[in-house]
């Protein structure tokens, strides 16, 4: 079980989330008042960082994981320092930690305590991940929440919960699905979804890529 008991900061649940909303809302107000900030401009960043930057980086993280045996091993052992060498930067202090699915274990990373998430290689965190009860029934029942989202997993796999934290964020290393022999990274990359990332998914199928 990840460090899901300890927590460097003591707040409430939630309270974290709704004072940073209001935060942002404050200074995106004062920021385009003072014409520093075109909303337009502003929402197209933050619709970029939802749907293209953030899933599309992870996803080609782990498609030259799933290539390159070298580049897993060093995503596996810092991957903070791997995605660094293929031009995505973590935010400072940030350390993330890549954690491998296998036929014997089946990861899955969650926040009890706020949201804290990484971005920069996911995309901004789904709103489900941010609930209470994705937090709490997630380290009580994790194969439970795995069946309302649709995945079941056999008897004998090893679920294992991973507790991000302001210090540390983690991502899942979905499995490479079979019949993917001799595709190229971009092509793998397709079948990378956020949730696959988060651990309440599996990979695309060949059959269900997106492209």
């Amino acid at each position: 079980m990840g460090d899901h008991d300890h927590h460097d900061r003591r707040h409430e649940h939630g309270s974290e989330l709704s004072e940073t909303q209001l935060r942002v809302r404050a200074l995106e107000t004062i920021l385009t008042e003072k014409g520093y900030v075109d909303p337009a401009a502003l929402d197209a960043i933050i619709e970029a960082y939802e749907t293209r930057i953030g899933p599309h980086n992870g996803a080609k993280v782990v498609a030259k994981a799933w290539v390159d045996p070298s580049f897993k091993q060093a995503l596996l052992k810092d991957a903070t320092a791997a995605i660094g060498t293929i031009g995505f930067a973590s935010r400072v202090g940030d350390h993330l930690v890549a954690v491998e699915n296998t036929p014997k274990q089946h990861n899955m990373i969650v926040c009890t305590l706020c949201s804290c998430y990484p971005w920069e290689v996911m995309g901004l965190p789904p709103t489900w991940y941010k609930s209470a009860p994705y937090r709490s029934r997630t380290v009580i029942d994790p194969r439970g929440v795995l069946a309302d989202f649709g995945v079941t997993l056999p008897a004998d796999t090893e679920i294992r919960v991973w507790d991000s934290t302001a210090e540390t964020r983690f991502m899942v290393l979905p499995m490479r699905p079979e019949g993917t022999e001799g595709w190229n990274e971009d092509r793998l990359a397709t079948l990378v979804s956020r949730d696959s990332m988060i651990g309440t998914q599996l990979a695309r199928r060949p059959d269900e890529s997106a492209s």
